[in-house]
């Protein structure tokens, strides 16, 4: 009964046959002579059949072997499920992102030895489960026969420093859980924790937030903190973008507008579309790890697992890109992303206007205060508030400038890349510059869409006779529906905390900064500086 109705939440057709298998605690040697741990599910009477190899740091029982090792078997194919090195039982320190491709061929080399593998290997799972297809898709050989890539991307460190700037807020979260992870009832929800992780957020230095956080050190935000120094070579091991192009494995992917890797996942994406690969992609209105991504996902992960090792192709009926088009409700389907549009300039105006064309006016001012930074609200997060929220008392203080639109005389489509041009002056010369766009409804509720973030440092980007600097901002890729009435608003910030580290204006390392300098900024809207947002506009 249990089966038949999680078959029936994940959308899946009632599963025939026994139950599946499962063989607990196979050992898996790995070339320096640690034994990672795994878990066999087959489906019953299974001699020698493909395998499904997922590779995780967050333990082989609950939710996670429910979800793909029993599913899956269930429906026909055969999983295993491992923990990586320094995770529940399975050997060696777990230091992310160090080991996966060495531990992740090895364990292939040694699944394709065994007398139920047939020698054919996919992979599924999502987010870091994604990274360990990363790490070995590229570099096996014989080839993977297929890669299921959830909310992932080829590369991370991106997602560790947005625009360069420290992801907070991620990055204290995620090292308090798998800090905490292996303890009694770490799994069940702990009102008490999570206040703690996130007053640990605004710890000083930031390096001592898993402390302030769980009480213990964890080795990962340490890594963290002292490898954000730019073209830091620290994690190249972790880094797989170069052979994106190159990969020869067929590929799913589903991903979030309001997933932390989506702008990365999209990326890749379009690389290997690029190179003729013919991925697919499923992007829906989630943020990472939200349970109303799950459905899709499994469904998304077992029709084409199917497809690719039990030869059953009805589930790869679609076009190659379907996603969601928010504020309409809908899904559309593309053959290629981004869909055709037509790139549409709306330009910061004096007194906080947007509009086509630059104002004339001088530059407008407001100070960021490390001792009191910019709150952030909404948007990609691992935990807490995320996705769309109001942001009128974010927008209320004098710390953001807000620049709005007319009313819209019909719907605006925004589909694809979105990006923002700032030129602006800064006392410090040590700054970040947050730009957010927003749907501002008719009682003037004013929701975020996208973001992003740029750190400015002295010479980067260059600045002009006058000290002005172009900062080009990268804002998160969105598919959304602007309905006429509403009205565009932009924002500019020089923080949105704890999501993005504070910048203390010193230049201090973010592993050892306590003190701080407020900063005066000027942002420039006339005709020979226009500070403007790139809007993809999709027209039917």
């Amino acid at each position: 009964m249990l089966d038949r109705l999680v078959d029936k939440l994940l959308g899946l057709p009632r599963a025939e046959g026994p139950r599946p298998e499962v063989t607990r605690d196979l050992t898996v040697p790995m070339p320096d002579g640690v034994t990672l741990l795994a878990d066999r599910y087959a489906p019953a009477g299974t001699t020698s059949a493909p395998v499904v190899l997922i590779r995780t740091p967050y333990g082989r029982a609950g939710l996670l072997s429910k979800l793909f090792g029993d599913t899956f078997a269930r429906h026909g194919l055969q999983t295993v499920v491992q923990s990586t090195r320094g995770s529940f039982g399975s050997g060696g320190e777990f230091r992310p992102f160090h080991l996966e491709r060495e531990d992740g061929l090895a364990t292939a080399e040694w699944l394709r030895a065994q007398p139920w593998c047939d020698g054919t290997i996919a992979m599924a799972g999502a987010s870091y489960l994604g990274h360990t297809q990363w790490a070995v898709g590229p570099y096996l050989d014989p080839p993977l026969a297929a890669m299921c890539l959830g909310v992932t991307a080829s590369e991370f460190v991106s997602a560790f420093y947005p625009g360069g700037v420290l992801a907070a807020d991620n990055m204290v979260s995620w090292s308090a859980m798998i800090g905490r992870q292996e303890e009694r009832f770490a799994a069940l929800p702990n009102p008490l924790q999570k206040r703690k992780t996130r007053r640990a957020m605004a710890h000083l230095p930031i390096s001592g937030a898993d402390v302030a956080a769980i009480g213990k050190p964890v080795q990962f935000l340490r890594d963290v903190t002292e490898h954000f120094v730019p073209d830091d070579g620290y994690w190249a091991m972790s880094d797989h973008s170069a052979e994106v192009a190159k990969l020869d494995v067929p590929v799913s992917m589903v991903t979030g507008w309001y997933d932390l890797f989506v702008g990365a996942q999209l990326r890749d994406f379009r690389l290997l579309a690029e190179a003729g690969k013919q991925p697919r992609i499923t992007i829906g209105p989630w943020a990472h790890g939200e349970p109303a991504s799950f459905r899709p996902m499994i469904q998304d992960q077992l029709g084409f697992l199917r497809a690719h090792l039990l030869g059953d192709r009805t589930f790869l009926q679609r076009a190659p890109v379907r996603l969601f088009l928010q504020g309409a409700g809908t899904w559309l389907d593309f053959e290629a992303w981004p869909p055709p549009s037509t790139p549409t300039a709306s330009h910061l105006r004096p007194i906080g206007g947007l509009g086509e064309v630059a104002g004339q006016a001088r530059p407008t001012t407001f100070t960021y205060d490390p001792a009191d930074p910019t709150p952030s609200v909404g948007g990609p997060l691992l935990t807490g508030v995320t996705k769309q929220r109001d942001n009128q008392e974010i927008e209320a203080r004098p710390d953001v400038l807000v620049f709005t639109g007319e009313p819209l005389p019909s719907d605006l489509d925004v589909i694809g890349e979105v990006s923002a041009t700032v030129h602006v002056r800064t006392e410090l010369g040590h700054a970040d510059v947050f730009v957010r766009l927003c749907d501002v409804d008719a009682g003037g509720v004013s929701r975020n869409v996208t973001d992003g973030i740029l750190r400015l440092r002295p010479g980067f980007p260059a600045a002009d006779a006058d000290g002005v600097v172009t900062a080009e901002v990268t804002l998160d890729p969105t598919a959304y529906r602007f309905r006429r009435g509403h009205r565009l608003r932009v924002q500019v910030a020089g923080g949105a905390f704890p999501r993005f580290a504070r910048n203390h204006g010193t230049g201090e390392p973010v592993t050892s900064a306590v003190t701080g300098k407020p900063n005066r900024f000027e942002v420039f809207h006339d005709a020979a500086r226009p500070s403007r947002i790139t809007l993809p506009v999709f027209s039917r």
